[in-house]
C-alpha cells in the first residue's frame, strides 16, 4: 500500500489542507502539458466582484460538482476559490471521491494575486460555445504564428480551445457562422499591430506578464516577420516551422506537432537559456 503522508500545520490561525499547492508551484506547472486541470469554483459573488481568471483555468459552479466531477476521474485538478476555504476544499473532495487527483489552490485568488501572478481578465476572453470552450479561425496552411498562437491559448488561456484552419478568403465568414473568433489575418482584433506579430498582441491583450513568454515573442516575432536577428534562435524556429509545413498536409496533424516544438522553447525560455552543450567535455579524462 502506498505512503500516505498527511501534512498540516498552523500559519497562525489559518491550516494548510494536507492537498494545496501553493501558488508558486502551479506556476510552474502552468504552460507544460502536464498542467493540472485549473477549476475555478468561486461564488457568483466573488467572480462579479474579482471577474478575473488564474492563466488555464476555467469556471465551474461548485453546487453542481456532483454532476460534472466523473469528468476528471483519473485526472490532476487543481481547485481554487477566493481564499483557499470551503468551497476548493469541498469541490476537491467530491473530485478525489470521484476518482480524480484533486488539491487546492493553497491561499485561493487572493495568494495568486498576492504573489504578483498573472491574471486574465474576463473582459478580454471571446465568448465560450455550448460546451465551455472557445472556437478560433485563421487561414490554412500555417507557419509560425498559427501555430504559436493555438500553443499560448491551449496552455495558458483556454485547453479546451477548438482552431479552424481555412481558406483566407473564407474565415471571416466562417467566424460570423461557426461562432468563431478570427486570429493572424487583416483587420481583426487579434493580429499583428506595428512590428509585432499576433503572439505579441495575445501575451499583452492575455496580460501574460511572465519572462520566458516575453523571450518566446521575441523569438516568435523574429521568424514571423523575417527579423531573425531579433534573436539567435529565431533562424531556428524559422526552419522548424518550415519543415513542419512541408512534413503534413492536414494542418491539424502539423499543429498537434508543432505544440511540443513550442512546450520545448518555452521550457527553454524558462529554465535553460544559460545551459551550454559542449561535446568535449563529455569525452574521457586525460591522466
Amino acid at each position: 500500500m502506498p505512503e500516505f503522508r498527511v501534512h498540516l500545520f498552523w500559519k497562525g490561525r489559518n491550516m494548510t489542507s494536507f492537498s494545496a499547492i501553493t501558488p508558486e508551484k502551479l506556476l510552474r506547472l502552468l504552460g507544460t502539458p502536464k498542467a493540472p486541470a485549473i477549476l475555478d469554483v468561486r461564488s457568483v459573488e466573488d467572480f462579479d466582484a474579482d471577474p478575473c481568471l488564474v492563466p488555464a483555468s476555467r469556471r465551474r459552479d461548485y453546487k453542481d460538482v456532483q454532476a460534472w466531477a466523473a469528468e476528471f476521474h483519473n485526472r490532476n485538478v487543481v481547485c481554487l476559490c477566493q481564499h483557499g476555504g470551503k468551497l476548493s476544499e469541498g469541490v476537491a473532495a467530491w473530485l478525489r471521491l470521484a476518482g480524480a487527483a484533486a488539491e487546492i489552490l493553497d491561499g485561493g485568488l487572493d495568494a495568486w494575486r498576492a504573489a504578483g501572478l498573472p491574471l486574465i481578465p474576463v473582459s478580454i476572453l471571446p465568448d465560450a460555445n455550448a460546451s465551455g470552450a472557445t472556437v478560433w479561425v485563421t487561414r490554412a496552411r500555417p507557419k509560425i504564428d498559427r501555430i504559436a498562437c493555438p500553443w499560448l491559448i491551449r496552455r495558458f488561456v483556454d485547453p479546451g480551445a477548438s482552431f479552424l484552419f481555412v481558406t483566407a478568403q473564407e474565415v471571416d465568414g466562417v467566424a460570423e457562422r461557426f461562432g468563431a473568433t478570427p486570429f493572424d489575418v487583416e483587420g481583426v482584433f487579434w493580429s499583428h499591430r506595428e512590428e509585432e506579430c499576433t503572439f505579441d498582441t495575445m501575451v499583452k491583450e492575455f496580460q501574460l506578464d511572465l519572462p520566458a513568454l516575453h523571450h518566446l515573442s521575441r523569438i516568435i516575432r523574429g521568424a514571423d516577420t523575417n527579423r531573425l536577428d531579433l534573436e539567435p534562435q529565431a533562424a531556428g524556429l524559422l526552419a522548424v516551422s518550415l519543415g513542419l509545413s512541408r512534413m503534413f498536409a492536414d494542418d491539424i496533424e502539423q499543429l498537434d506537432a508543432g505544440m511540443l516544438c513550442y512546450d520545448a522553447l518555452y521550457r527553454w525560455s524558462r529554465d535553460a537559456t544559460q545551459e551550454k552543450h559542449d561535446w568535449v567535455s563529455h569525452g574521457a579524462r586525460r591522466s
